[in-house]
This record gives C-alpha cells, structure tokens and sequence, in this order.
C-alpha cells in the first residue's frame, strides 16, 4: 500500500534535492559555449546558422544588431531549426525560447533549463522508485547515487536537450507503469490514484513531447512496448495504448510533413554517407575524432566504455580493460571473492579463515598487477557488487515488482543496443557516444542502488572490505567531478584544455562600452570547411556565424555600424571614425577559442 513518506524521508529528500542543485549550478556560467550550444543559442532565437533566412540583413555591405534583431516567424524557426539540428528537438528550444524571454541570454540562463530538468531527474527517480518499488530506502539511494551522477552533473552544464529528454523519458515510463498498476486494479471495486483516461492522455502528451525533444527517446518507448508484449494481457488496454500511440504519431508525424522535420531523414542519410566515407578514408585525421568502419570488433570496442560508464561502480575502467591480462586476473579474483560470499552467506559462525577470504582474494592481486592497481582493486569487487543486486531482485522484490526488474533491464541496455544497431547500419562508428543512449542512467542509478542496499544486509567480515574498495570508486567519482568543475574531463566536457569564458558575449560587452557614432565594428571571415557544395555552401562568400554570435548579445535596438572584413580570419576590431585607431575586441586564434568548430 502507498503511504505518505515520513518526516525524516521527506527532509532526506529535501537535503538531496539541494546537494543535486548545488553541484549543477557550481561553475555552470564560468566556461564558454561550445559549437553545439551556439547553435542552440541561436535556434532559439529563430536565427540560421551562416544567415540564410537574414539574406536583407547580410548581403549588405554593412548592417546593424537592429536588423539583426527584427522580428522573427515561426516559419524563421522552422528553417533555423532545420539548418542547424536537422529539424531535430523543437519542443526544448521552445521551452528554452520561453525561458529566454523571460530571463535573458546570458550563458547561465542559457543553461539554467538544463540544471532544472537534471535537478527534477532526482526528485522523479525517488519518486519512481518509491512508487513502484515500495521502499523509501531504496528510493532515497536512487536519488542520491543520481544526485552525484556525474553524467548528470556534466549534462546539466549544456544547453543542449539531453538533461530535458532524460526526465521526460523517465516520466514517461512512470506514466506507462502507474496506467500497467491501474489496468490490474481495474477490478478492484475501489481503485486510487488518477483515472485511465487522464494518465493515457498524460503518456501521449510525454511521448509526443519527448520524441520531439530528441528523435531517439523512441527507443524508450520501444521498451514500453516490449514490456506489454511480455506482461500485457488486457484486450482493452492493447486497444487504448494502440489509440494513444497512433494519435501520438500523429501528432508527430505533423512536424515531418510540415514542420522542420520534413529534411530530417535526408540528412541523417547524407550524414550517415559522409561519415561512412571518412570511416573507409580517413578515420583518424578528418577533424571529426576517430571514425571507424562498422565492423563488430569496432563496435565492440566503443561499446566497452559505454557501457561501463553507466554504472558508477564501473565509470573509468576501460582504462584498466585495455588489458586483458590485468583483467582476467581481477576479474578471476573477484568472482572467486563472489562464490565465497555467496556459499556463506547466511552462515553467522563461520570458520576463522572466512574472516579474512574476501579482503585476501581482493588484495591478493595488487602484486600482480602491472599498471592502475586501485582501479583493478575496484574491478575485483564488481563480481560481488553483481551478485548483491542479484540478492537484493531476489530477496526484496516480489512477484508484482519482478516485472520491473525486466523494465528496468530492458531501459538499461536496448537504448545502447539500439545505438550499436544503427552504427552497424549506416557503417561507422562515429554515432557510438554516451549522450544518445542517456536515457538509461535513471534505471541504471536503481540498480547501483540496489547493491549498496544490499550491501548493509552482509555480514561485517564481507561487507567492510567490499565498502572500503567502494569508496577507492568513490574517490575516483570524486576526482571526476573535481576534472568536470575544471573543465578538463573530455568524456564529458569534450574538452581537455579549459575554456575561457564566452569571448561573443565579453566582445559584445566590450563593445557596447566602446562603441560611439561613427565607429565601425569589423568582424572576422573565419575559415570554413565546405565539405558538401549542397549542405555547406550559403549564399555569402563569408562566414557569418562570428557576427551572429555577438549580435546575438547585442542590444536589440542598437544602431552599430558592422560589417565583415573578407581579409581577416581571426579578430573583431573596433575602428574609431575620428581617428581611424584599430582596438582589437578579441583574437580567436583560428579554431583556439571557436569551441567546437
């Protein structure tokens, strides 16, 4: 039965709530935009990437942030959209559009969404979890191990529409299970909770606002329909989520016939040759990483650390995997370490040598292995941290939550498998990235939870040795974070060096400070890479997107005289009319400070 949390629950949650808040928001503003948020700022905005619906404002010899600003249409973000993400996620720029309106452009606020929706993540997984796992313990683990997530954390420092979909496909699962729990009540002569009617229209209204966050959160609801075929036995439920799904489409469907959506599949096609081509002719030095051909031990080795990375007690050890050797041998340790607690498990008066089996087989190896000893000393306890999550489905789930296990299963690994599918599909590797499969690590986070509650169940002579390596991983979890705020944790950041703060949005400062009548602001003709004369090729002989991305910061009424120098590649200059002096605003330095391009 489902009782109000008590106090205690309620101010862990609270407390929770403010620790996921306050690590999203630490340093959120300090680096600059990378590529992908400019052309996130800029959608928003309805404006395209290199001017193609500003042709009267660009193909002017000069030109003012007031014609830049003037008014935009629906039609203006449709085209923006199309050209910059592929008609993809029109519902989150909306959502940011509104945000951005109210709360201006600055970088924070351009990333204030994302902070939100990862922040809600936390109090929705409690929820969730609380919900239909029936234990306060387990749900306050799932939040807080979600809390400290550093996917998360990192996720949330992007404007982008990861951390929006993340919780809109979480809901949407919650949704899809309270309408499964109401099916089986159907007979119960009282039934809680809200009506059928009400949650299938809340799951359409999710599943037409996620997939129009991003395309692949169907792969979520591929798994909710895999989940009825094997637990799903009401004709008239079929029927209605059948109705639900198919308006649902629909409605969808409405945005690829006429909205931005329509150039969708044409460029995914056009992509998916383009990388292919580098995949078989230059996988290592196209500027666009290291891309691969789709053959399955390819495939295999990017899948490793996607994989790994979703669970917090695994995160990093593909640095330790690369060695076969060094693996095994950890590996063998910890699943000898694993039967051992599994054989004496319950017994409460063990035999002396049984004190010291497990720490023994877990440090045994430490000798033996030739490079990263703590993170193979981690490595060895994931045996056992597996069996505990066994115990836990075993022991603390009963047979109306045995199906959520299989839930959980399926949105903890089909997201991924689904990804690895459509690399082997289009042939490269280049697809094969952590972000697009995200959606898992809400589930995944229970099971981690799962383990640690399970973990306090053990005998002191197996637990403490397991917890004290947990808390190397913990570390490691640390050190990650501390790399994040630094901007120096790649996988995440995409980013090794750290950035300086938003150069468009200081030269736009700097600007309206030194700007008077009569001056003229000249901004660069960076270098662009014109790999398809169809996709890449604009109707102006120079780049435009330096321009944009400090217009955009501009005041929207302002009269500057601007225009772009075809000699200059990197600075924006200030010329002064009455003197002719030159103030460089900023030097990009080639692609130094242009993040992302």
């Amino acid at each position: 039965m489902f009782t109000p949390s008590s106090r205690t629950t309620t101010l862990l949650l609270g407390a929770l709530l403010v620790l996921a808040l306050a690590l999203r928001l630490y340093r959120v503003g300090t680096y600059s935009i990378y590529f992908d948020e400019k052309s996130t700022l800029l959608i928003s905005q309805g404006v395209c990437l290199e001017g193609f619906n500003q042709k009267d404002v660009f193909s002017k010899k000069y030109f003012t942030p007031a014609e830049f600003w003037k008014p935009k249409t629906f039609n203006d973000f449709i085209e923006a959209n199309i050209r910059g993400d592929i008609g993809n996620s029109p519902s989150y720029y909306g959502v940011l559009w509104l945000w951005m309106e109210v709360f201006g452009l600055s970088d924070t606020s351009l990333r204030m969404p994302s902070v939100i929706f990862s922040t809600l993540i936390v109090w929705l997984l409690f929820v969730f979890v609380r919900r239909h796992f029936r234990s306060d313990s387990l749900a306050l683990v799932s939040a807080a191990v979600a809390a400290v997530e550093p996917f998360f954390v990192s996720y949330s420092h992007i404007a982008r529409n990861y951390s929006m979909t993340f919780f809109l496909t979480l809901l949407g699962t919650h949704i899809f299970l309270l309408i499964m729990e109401r099916v089986r009540q159907v007979s119960s002569s009282s039934p809680k909770g809200l009506s059928l009617p009400v949650l299938y229209l809340a799951y359409g209204f999710v599943f037409v606002t996620s997939v129009l966050s991003h395309y692949l959160t169907v792969t979520v609801f591929l798994c909710h329909g895999l989940y009825a075929l094997l637990f799903l036995r009401n004709t008239k439920a079929w029927v209605t989520l059948g109705i639900t799904s198919v308006v649902g489409l629909g409605l969808v469907s409405l945005w690829f016939i006429f909205g931005g959506g329509k150039y969708t599949f044409f460029t995914l096609d056009y992509q998916a040759k383009f990388y292919r081509n580098i995949a078989l002719t230059n996988p290592y030095k196209s500027g666009f990483g290291i891309i691969l051909p789709a053959t399955i031990p390819n495939i295999a080795v990017r899948a490793v650390p996607i994989f790994t990375d979703l669970f917090m007690v695994t995160n990093g050890m593909i640095a330790v995997l690369v060695s076969i050797r060094n693996s095994l041998l950890a590996l063998g340790l910890g699943t000898a370490a694993a039967f051992i607690i599994h054989r004496y498990y319950k017994v409460s008066n063990p035999p002396v040598w049984l004190y010291g089996a497990v720490p023994a087989l877990l440090l045994i190896g430490l000798p033996f292995y030739s490079f990263e000893p703590l993170r193979l000393l981690v490595l060895s306890v994931v045996p056992s941290f597996l069996y505990l999550i066994w115990r836990y489905i075993t022991e603390r789930t009963d047979a109306s939550q045995k199906p959520l296990v299989v839930m959980l299963l399926l949105l903890a690994f089909v997201p991924t498998l689904f990804l690895l599918f459509m690399a082997w599909r289009s042939g490269h590797t280049f697809g094969i990235t952590q972000r697009y499969s995200g959606f898992s690590f809400p589930y995944v986070c229970i099971f981690v939870a799962m383990g640690l509650r399970q973990l306090t169940t053990l005998r002191w002579w197996f637990s403490i040795p397991i917890a004290l390596v947990l808390l190397i991983q913990a570390g490691n979890i640390a050190q990650l974070l501390i790399d994040l705020y630094a901007d120096q944790a790649p996988k995440y950041t995409f980013f090794a060096k750290p950035r300086i703060s938003n150069p468009y949005w200081a030269s736009a400062k700097k600007l309206e400070k030194l700007y008077a009548p009569g001056d003229t602001i000249l901004y660069p003709n960076k270098t662009r890479q014109i790999h398809s004369e169809k996709m890449d090729r604009t109707y102006s002989p120079v780049s435009l997107l330096d321009a944009q991305s400090v217009n955009v910061y501009l005041p929207k009424n302002a009269t500057y005289i601007q225009r772009i120098d075809p000699n200059e590649r990197d600075r924006i200059v200030l010329v002064k009319g009455q003197s002719g002096e030159k103030i460089t605003i900023f030097d990009f330095k080639g692609s130094t400070y242009r993040y992302g391009e």
